[in-house]
């Protein structure tokens, strides 16, 4: 059996992934930055892939990889992902090194709009040039992450809402199968994006949201200048054409909330 490493296994990308690979009985391993017994028949190695330490004791006997950690400061995500190579470059047999980045990081918008884009865009590349077995899928925002932000707007008592601005996100579930998927397949490279099936204007979103925990909070549409705005209005945080798409709807997602 394969065992396959699970970075950032806690977090909103990696607990999904643990939790189906868990339940499909594969062998597995968790990395984690504090010490945690195996729970369950998950193998938690401790281990600091900013400073490298524990990584080759965590990648040992890998044979997939599945890197889900991540940080909003550049250098620290350059270092992260550069210390699991080295330390998987040294295994008797390459393990299949599969990623999680975002859409629309090749877009511009690292540059324009937030830090993690172009953290994103720069482990991309140092995977694509590991020499390592590799694929690599990009998705949209997660449904929670979405909520996230909507439950901080309906703080306000009016909710702007920049206009002509659509997103397309995804169920973190639907993203880990799709990983997952792709960790046990060949290898893929690039793989086409992956999003929910609908896209929204961001007002729709929060309307949703307000409706599903039972708020009534006025919208003022807001117009936003500059590049950033005339980049998303664009759709360069949208799916590519031959994007793979998820099933679960964001109504499907609000339907599980509470207020």
């Amino acid at each position: 059996m394969t065992l396959a490493l699970v970075t950032g296994g806690t977090g909103r990308a990696g607990r999904p992934v643990v939790q189906r690979l868990h339940d499909a009985g594969r062998e597995l391993r968790v990395l984690s930055h504090a010490r945690k017994p195996a729970v369950d028949g998950v193998d938690y190695v401790q281990g600091d892939l900013v400073t490298g330490e524990g990584i080759d004791r965590a990648v040992r006997g890998a044979g997939i990889i599945i890197h889900c950690a991540g940080a909003t400061s550049l250098r620290r995500d350059q270092a992260m992902t550069a210390n699991l190579i080295q330390a998987a470059r040294q295994l008797p047999a390459p393990p299949h090194l599969v990623q999680i980045s975002v859409v629309g990081a090749d877009r511009g918008l690292g540059q324009l709009m937030f830090g993690y884009f172009e953290s994103m865009v720069a482990t991309e590349r140092a995977v694509e040039r590991s020499g390592l077995p590799w694929s690599t899928l990009r998705a949209t925002q997660f449904f929670d992450a979405v909520a996230l932000i909507a439950r901080a707007m309906a703080r306000l008592p009016l909710i702007p809402v920049p206009s002509g601005i659509r997103f397309q996100p995804v169920d973190a579930g639907e993203v880990a199968e799709r990983l997952i998927e792709l960790a046990f397949g060949a290898p893929a490279g690039l793989a086409p994006d992956f999003a929910g099936p609908t896209a929204y204007p961001m007002a729709d979103l929060l309307r949703g949201y307000l409706s599903a925990v039972g708020r009534n909070r006025p919208l003022m549409p807001v117009r936003l200048p500059g590049k950033i705005a005339r980049a998303v209005k664009a759709g360069a945080n949208l799916p590519a054409a031959n994007a793979t798409l998820g099933h679960r709807s964001w109504e499907e997602f609000l339907a599980g909330l509470k207020a």
